[in-house]
Order: C-alpha cells, then sequence, then structure tokens
C-alpha cells in the first residue's frame, strides 16, 4: 500500500493509495469529511459493488463482513410487524438492505452522501424491480420532517464517516416517532487498537483505543483531504444515544462463521477467529426523554 499508514484502524479500506496520497491521523471538520467522503465514495462506487455487490445481494440485508443477515438478527424488531412501516436508511449505498425491507412490506427510503452510489441504487432497481426511493443528504442535516419514521437504520452507512456525531444522533431522534427504532453497525470499537491488516499482523495491539482522532487520507500536492473516518468508543455511542432520547436495547458482536473465507479489507477469518470485527447496536426511543439534554458531548480529541 503506497503512502497507506500501516497502523490504520479497519475502514472501507484503499488497498492502494497513489503516491500522492498519504495516510495520517489528525483532527478534520464536519466540513472537510464531507467534502472527502462524498467524492471518495463517488470514485469508489464502482469497484465496491463490483467486489461485494454478490455478497450483499441485490435485495439482501447484511449487517456486515461477518454475513449476519437481518433476519437472522432482527435488528428492527419483528419481521411479521415490518410490513407498512416507514423506514429511513441512512448511508444507504446502492440500497440493498432498504431494498430488502421494501420487499418484506416496509416502506423504505434511502439517503446516501454518494451521487454515484445512488446511481446504482437506480440500477439494481430497475433490474429486480423493487425501488427504493432514495435522496442525496448527510446524516446531519436529514432533509425530512419530523416523527416521519418508525425505523432508521444504518449498515456501515454514514456514522464512521460523520465528525458531528451528535447532530447525526439528534437528527435520527428528530425525524423518528415516539418509541421508534434505531440500529447501526459499525467497525467494532476496539478495532481501532489493531493495523488494518487481515493476516496475523493484525492481531497485534499498536495505539491507544482511546486515542479518537480520526483516519485521515490527504492528497500531498493539494493539501486536500480525500477521505476521513472517526472513531468512537463504546462508552461514546452510549452516552450519545442517551443523550439524544434512546434506550440501548440490543448490542450485536457477531463471531464469525466457520467456514467463511471471504476477507474484506481488514476483516478475515484469522482476525475473526479471535476478535470482533463488527458492532450493531439498536435503540429504541424513549418519549419521555425526548428533549432531554444528557452527555452528547464527546471528550476531546486525543493526539
Amino acid at each position: 500500500m503506497p503512502g497507506a499508514d500501516p497502523f490504520a484502524p479497519d475502514s472501507r479500506h484503499h488497498p492502494d493509495l497513489p503516491d500522492s496520497v498519504r495516510s495520517a491521523r489528525r483532527p478534520v471538520t464536519e466540513e472537510q469529511s464531507r467534502r472527502a467522503n462524498g467524492p471518495d465514495w463517488d470514485r469508489y462506487a464502482d469497484e465496491y459493488q463490483a467486489t461485494h455487490g454478490a455478497f450483499l445481494g441485490d435485495v439482501g440485508f447484511v449487517w456486515g463482513p461477518e454475513g449476519l443477515t437481518e433476519a437472522e438478527a432482527g435488528m428492527l424488531g419483528d419481521l411479521s410487524e415490518l410490513a407498512g412501516r416507514d423506514v429511513l436508511e441512512v448511508g444507504s449505498g446502492a440500497g440493498q438492505c432498504s431494498r430488502w425491507v421494501r420487499a418484506h412490506g416496509g416502506r423504505a427510503v434511502g439517503l446516501d452522501l454518494s451521487y454515484r452510489q445512488l446511481q446504482h441504487s437506480r440500477r439494481i432497481d430497475d433490474e429486480t424491480g423493487v425501488r427504493v426511493p432514495s435522496v442525496l443528504g448527510t446524516a446531519t442535516h436529514l432533509p425530512f420532517a419530523d416523527a416521519s419514521f418508525d425505523v432508521v437504520f444504518s449498515s456501515f452507512g454514514a456514522l464512521q464517516f460523520v465528525r458531528e456525531i451528535d447532530a447525526a444522533v439528534a437528527e435520527t431522534a428528530r425525524v423518528l416517532r415516539p418509541g421508534g427504532r434505531f440500529a447501526f453497525s459499525i467497525t467494532h470499537p476496539t478495532r481501532w487498537m489493531f493495523p488494518d491488516d487481515p493476516s496475523e499482523a493484525g492481531l497485534v495491539a499498536s495505539q491507544s483505543y482511546w486515542d479518537r482522532t480520526p483516519y485521515v487520507e490527504v492528497d500531498d500536492a493539494t493539501g486536500e483531504v480525500t477521505y476521513a473516518e472517526h472513531h468512537r468508543t463504546l462508552g461514546d455511542w452510549v452516552s450519545l444515544l442517551a443523550g439524544a432520547g434512546f434506550a440501548l436495547t440490543t448490542l450485536l458482536e457477531p463471531e464469525w462463521p466457520a467456514g467463511h473465507d471471504r476477507v474484506w479489507g481488514g476483516w478475515s477469518g484469522v482476525r475473526g477467529a479471535i476478535t470482533p470485527g463488527t458492532a450493531i447496536l439498536g435503540a429504541d426511543l424513549v418519549t419521555h426523554l425526548q428533549g432531554k439534554q444528557g452527555p452528547t458531548s464527546l471528550p476531546s480529541t486525543q493526539t
């Protein structure tokens, strides 16, 4: 990986950084994150769908590289109750998960920062006949009215790429109806201690779990941030959810299935047999906590 950080955290993983691009751990703003990640996903969307599309399924709901499906996990609630519910997928990509929801009777809508990913969503709509209404937007400014949805979810979607995560969680609470469900999967926070390497070399802790400094890629020729990913601890997520009026009900840490030989960035059977790579959190919006101020501020970035 020319120019890559050997101690970078698990991420979507750029296998071949150009020589002009270097990786680093440094603070970035929400604007820098957004300006970097939208175009980055536009550039990467074709490769991503070609590489992972069959694993995800055109009408499929997979929570992470381990292959745990929503049918198995039940993070959105009882499948029999999904029909007729209004559902928002934040960071929907090509809409595979939302298409699965619609195939089971839910009224799913997608939102993504990448225009190219949404073009792939439209392509798969046409190929499958299962259409997902989708909009271009960001998790920190959801273009929907208050109390519009029964469920909001994100399967390795926007949340890791957002700097102002408190705003994103507050927006989720705003568009959910009382008692609504919020579920999302992320890189397991403990993985930020390890190199982004699917081999045995990726099993040696090399940096602090509490170092929340973002992982970024910078174009030396322009000085522009071209990719940014943000780390929060499990405790941070609990505080964020509680502060926005959510009650955490579920935390899944999927084990790597026997015989599953897929390698996806830093995820592999070698690592998955020993340490979790994915965390899936589920929470309900508790009506009597709505509007209550909570501990939404995260600790200062460490350098």
